[in-house]
């Protein structure tokens, strides 16, 4: 069986306004429309460390389906799938605000809801929670944590909704949008992962506005990436016992480079092809068990850059 080949890189000369993401690569076209082309990159520690075939193609199908189960509640910013990896979409003005929507107490980060409870905070992101909390518990009612977005390599930084507004990052109309799309988004998100066996217990949005001023939803939504999904049916048990809610563990790679070196100061050792594979295999069950569909891998032996550069050929 041929092994499945990975997409590094997605630079392509003949299209304008290139810009190089973690993942993702960009082009703007001179009509407002933009090229954003999922690679399969896997980023952690400030750097790509390994690419994951198949994990470009999963992000932006997964994405495409909640897009199309939301276009009711909110605006997004799609055009056209021209490739698996590819969305055209609506140039727009990212808003300097990360909407994270959380439904459980949850996450391991220093701005995650559970590291601070855990450290004796109760008031964080203008909600008060309460006492008694444990972890991964579900909240009384989903919350909004929003953050700063760091655009330039800084960290994010916990805001409440007062703040955005006296700060100037959003104005109250905006905020009272974006919040109301966020929640709307979360519960829809919640509901139909529920029907499919899975916890939809936390996400992230992102939102800007068109040339227009209007406000759509931008970047991903729902996919394994910006979102912590656990299986509802082992949930229960693992709860009551302490444990850790089942989850798609993707972290194999990151987990084994850790163990073998201090992966921001110090190379990284090559990365076994059966923890990449591993990996991919996790993306793909991830994909299937969120979107209910079948993943249809592309032709094998086509590089994936052949590929994309021709279904792109319009845009050249």
């Amino acid at each position: 069986m041929t092994e499945p080949l990975a997409l590094e890189n997605a630079f392509i000369p003949e299209l304008p306004n290139y810009y190089r993401g973690k993942v993702r690569e960009n082009y703007d076209l001179p009509d407002g429309r933009r090229i954003l082309i999922s690679t399969d990159r896997l980023s952690a520690f400030d750097r790509a460390i390994a690419a994951i075939p198949y994990k470009g193609q999963v992000l932006t199908q997964t994405a495409r389906h909640w897009f199309e189960k939301t276009a009711d509640i909110c605006p997004n910013h799609v055009l056209e799938y021209p490739d698996p990896n590819v969305v055209i979409g609506k140039r727009l003005d990212i808003l300097p605000v990360e909407i994270v929507v959380r439904g459980y107490l949850a996450g391991t980060t220093g701005t995650s809801i559970l590291t601070m409870y855990k450290q004796g905070l109760r008031e964080m992101y203008g909600v008060r929670l309460p006492d008694g909390l444990r972890d991964n518990e579900r909240l009384p009612e989903a919350i909004i944590t929003p953050t700063s977005k760091a655009f330039d390599g800084g960290h994010d930084e916990p805001l409440s909704a007062a703040q955005i507004v006296a700060d100037g990052l959003l104005t109250q109309q905006q905020w009272d949008m974006v919040s109301g799309y966020a929640l709307a988004l979360f519960a829809r998100g919640q509901a139909l992962a529920a029907a499919r066996g899975l916890i939809l217990a936390d996400t992230k949005y992102e939102f800007g506005t068109d040339a227009e001023g209007k406000i759509l939803l931008a970047d991903e939504i729902h996919t394994p990436d910006s979102s912590r999904y656990w299986m509802a049916d082992s949930y229960r048990a693992r709860f009551e016992a302490g444990g850790k809610p089942e989850s798609f563990d993707k972290d194999f790679v990151r987990n084994w480079v850790v163990a073998r070196c201090d992966p921001y100061k110090e190379q990284l050792p090559p990365i076994p092809a059966e923890l990449i594979a591993q990996t991919s295999n996790v993306y793909v069950r991830a994909f299937e068990a969120i979107t209910g569909q079948a993943f249809v891998a592309p032709p094998a032996g086509e590089p994936p850059l052949e590929r994309i550069r021709r279904n792109l050929a319009q845009f050249f």
